[in-house]
């Protein structure tokens, strides 16, 4: 069973991913993260102000990113080096993703890669108020990748919500589950979880 998550910046998708892993840790769910893709700085786009844009769907390796899920897919390890923010390239570490009887792939562009959205077997679609996302932002980027408040905001909004508008927020209505992550998390949570056993008895995964 393929699961899939997608949303916005500071949605909760990682926080989402970890308690799936938590809950279904019995089945030893594969992890493929979309993070580890990313193309080389010398490789992104640029905009007007010589700014780099990572919110773009060309940040991405995406024929490494679709081989490579395909690959895990078909039962074979695969080796991919664990993206890690500002981290030079060889210094990220190669890490070995093992198959399972269930995969998370979890990324911004899930669904606008058409031939990754192809794979799934279950989507999430996570929901949260645009203040909300931004304020984790804030929080994440000032305290662990150093950058200034106005260097923040300015990836706001002039890449963080224009790629939401376009890549992200017209392919919401396509998710098997719309998770509302806000006060009604935890029932939220309680609800999905529902729906992937039920999806994981119908296929005899449990």
């Amino acid at each position: 069973m393929i699961i899939g998550i997608c949303g916005g910046s500071g949605s909760g998708k990682t926080t989402l991913l970890n308690r799936l892993c938590n809950e279904l840790k019995n089945l030893r769910p594969s992890v493929f993260s979309m993070d580890n893709y990313y193309l080389s700085i010398d490789k992104q786009s640029i905009d007007s102000k010589g700014e780099v844009n990572f919110d773009l769907p060309t940040a991405l390796d995406r024929k490494k990113l679709h081989a490579d899920l395909q690959n895990l897919i078909s039962g074979n390890s695969i080796e991919v080096k664990e993206y890690h923010f500002n981290a030079p390239p060889d210094k990220n570490t190669l890490i070995t993703i093992d198959p399972s009887s269930v995969i998370i792939v979890e990324g911004l562009f899930l669904f606008h890669y058409e031939e990754v959205r192809n794979l799934l077997n279950f989507s999430i679609f996570m929901e949260v108020e645009p203040n909300v996302q931004l304020d984790r932002r804030l929080y994440r980027d000032q305290d662990t990748r150093g950058y200034s408040r106005d260097a923040i905001i300015y990836q706001w909004e002039n890449h963080v919500l224009p790629c939401y508008k376009k890549y992200l927020e017209p392919y919401e209505g396509l998710a098997n589950f719309r998770f509302h992550n806000d006060s009604r998390a935890d029932d939220e949570f309680e609800r999905l979880m529902y729906e992937i056993h039920m999806r994981l008895a119908k296929n005899k995964l449990q």
